[in-house]
């Protein structure tokens, strides 16, 4: 049994390896863990690249775009800042404002699994809200560092692929059909729903948002905004570090 085992098992040079196998089974299972978060992507990567063109922009610069810049919202905003021809130090602050919360991903991003230097520095570049909102689950706490860079490139297709056909064939949407953008906010709904189901055991985020929010009120009503988001941070913080040592005792 067991030479039959070792010769079953042992690669030939007529099919593929163990590793070639293993890594079709990741992408296969990348595409279906995907496939709910692409189907929100298409839509608002059309309503993206049609938004493009209409602001007197070449089609080519909306699959540019979002294969290199790749910011989800903050692209929409570089639309108007190209067209406004806005200083470059206008557009870093704007970028860094909008990006500023992918600091924390990093608290729980599974990048530790990710092997190499290359593909390390492409899961940090595509480290989307809706790449760490499929990696937090807790199903997801299995997964390779394969599955997660799958993952990670199928959503990144997903959406160049949306604004590309969006920039092509914008001309041809009608100008009365409108909810397009709303696929986003559909989109961030579903996922912050699974988020709050997967955390029951925790603090909710939403009740730490709220009261960081009114205490902020409280204290500081001229910079509301500014506090209630340094408060909330350090609520996020002092959660986290209330968990690892939870974890550690464990």
């Amino acid at each position: 049994m067991g030479i039959r085992t070792a010769v079953a098992d042992r690669p030939t040079a007529f099919g593929p390896s163990a590793p070639a196998r293993q890594g079709r089974s990741e992408a296969r299972r990348a595409v279906e863990e995907s496939a709910a978060v692409g189907l929100g992507f298409i839509p608002l990567g059309v309503a993206f690249g049609a938004l493009v063109t209409q602001s007197g922009l070449d089609w080519w610069w909306a699959g540019l775009s979002a294969a290199l810049i790749y910011g989800g919202s903050f692209e929409f905003l570089l639309i108007g800042l190209v067209g406004a021809a806005a200083p470059l130090a206008t557009v870093a602050l704007t970028a860094f404002l909008v990006n500023v919360r992918h600091v924390f991903y990093a608290l729980s991003f599974p990048l530790h699994r990710v092997r190499g230097r290359l593909g390390k520095a492409y899961s940090t570049f595509a480290l989307t809200d809706e790449a760490y909102a499929l990696t937090g689950t807790a199903g997801a706490r299995a997964w390779p560092g394969k599955r997660v860079l799958w993952v990670q490139l199928l959503l990144h297709l997903y959406w160049v692929a949306g604004a590309t056909a969006g920039a092509l064939l914008g001309a041809l949407i009608p100008d009365g059909v409108v909810g397009l953008e709303f696929a986003l906010t559909a989109l961030f709904t579903v996922l912050a729903l699974d988020a709050l189901r997967e955390r029951r055991h925790d603090l909710p985020t939403p009740l730490l948002a709220l009261c960081s929010a009114l205490l902020a009120w409280i204290v500081a009503p001229d910079q509301l905004l500014v506090v209630a988001f340094a408060l909330f941070t350090a609520a996020l913080l002092a959660r986290h570090a209330a968990a690892r040592r939870e974890a550690g005792r464990a």
